[in-house]
């Protein structure tokens, strides 16, 4: 298998895990501090890509510094940190379909930096991305109404397309700084582990350390399974975006809700309409045509 059919792959594994991921947090956050819940899993996820990086590297700490330290802690705190608390901050003041929708948005700002600063061919993507943005819609546009989200939009809007916008430049730093040789394992654990120091400082300056000693077996259980599910989208993730490009990676991504919305249909017996399956065909073709354009720059 070559690295781009790999890269791929990987892609569309992550976009599968988050399609999962997606249905399964909506139990887990609802009892938990969405800060505390988050700042949690990326201790823990980064520890374990701590122990990964050590280990590919014969154990010596030689091997870290093949970057300058200004980029892993600008992906950490940007991606890891500041993109997470506007997002849980604009999810209060808006809705979750709403949120869902407008993280769609995200290969389009990808896509943006990609072409300024990493120089990747986006064209070759745009058609078939739009193709499944409009698939989004279909999708996404049963649950909200489309009229009172553009005639309304609300602040917590705004905080979700900050957050959104936050990602892609953390995305495009990650493949900057890989492009320079340094590892995925590295960036994936600069990535969690500064992520967490950043939730963790907001958590003492909010006073909630304390909700640490309040969890019950039920939320560590829950809290457990969200980790694991984390821990194989990043993992999936930066493999995918070290070997393709992020344009292209990205674009994979809007195959979540078509995961979604089939263990809706297989889980919870939810209705399929023939909007939200013309959307499914749409993502579907459009990841397909995607799949078989090869990368700009592809990582030997």
């Amino acid at each position: 298998m070559n690295n781009e059919t790999l890269g791929s792959l990987l892609a569309i594994l992550t976009a599968i895990i988050s399609g999962v991921s997606i249905i399964a947090n909506k139990f887990f956050v609802a009892t938990i501090d969405p800060f505390l819940f988050t700042a949690i899993r990326a201790l823990f996820i980064g520890l374990v890509f701590f122990i990964i990086c050590f280990y590919s590297n014969k154990f010596s700490f030689k091997g870290f510094n093949s970057v300058s330290w200004k980029y892993l802690l600008a992906i950490g705190i940007i991606g890891g940190g500041l993109a997470f608390l506007l997002f849980f901050s604009g999810l209060k003041l808006t809705t979750g379909g709403r949120a869902a929708f407008l993280h769609k948005t995200l290969p389009f700002f990808t896509f943006g930096l990609a072409y300024f600063f990493l120089k990747e061919k986006v064209k070759k993507y745009l058609p078939y991305l739009l193709a499944m943005f409009i698939g989004i819609i279909f999708i996404v546009f049963t649950k909200i109404n489309p009229t009172e989200f553009f005639s309304n939009p609300q602040l917590g809007d705004l905080l979700i397309l900050g957050a959104t916008f936050l990602w892609a430049i953390e995305i495009t730093i990650s493949k900057k700084a890989m492009n320079k040789g340094e590892s995925n394992w590295i960036i994936s654990f600069s990535r969690m582990f500064i992520g967490a120091i950043v939730l963790f400082g907001v958590i003492g300056i909010f006073g909630k350390f304390n909700l640490l000693l309040q969890l019950n077996s039920a939320q560590i259980i829950k809290i457990i399974i969200s980790t694991a599910l984390l821990f194989a989208y990043v993992f999936c993730w930066y493999w995918s975006i070290k070997l393709i490009d992020i344009s292209k990676a990205t674009s994979f991504l809007l195959l979540a809700p078509v995961i979604s919305l089939i263990l809706g249909i297989l889980i919870f017996k939810e209705p399929l309409g023939i909007v939200p399956l013309l959307g499914s065909f749409l993502i579907l073709i459009g990841a397909y045509k995607i799949g078989r354009i090869k990368s700009t720059f592809v990582t030997e």
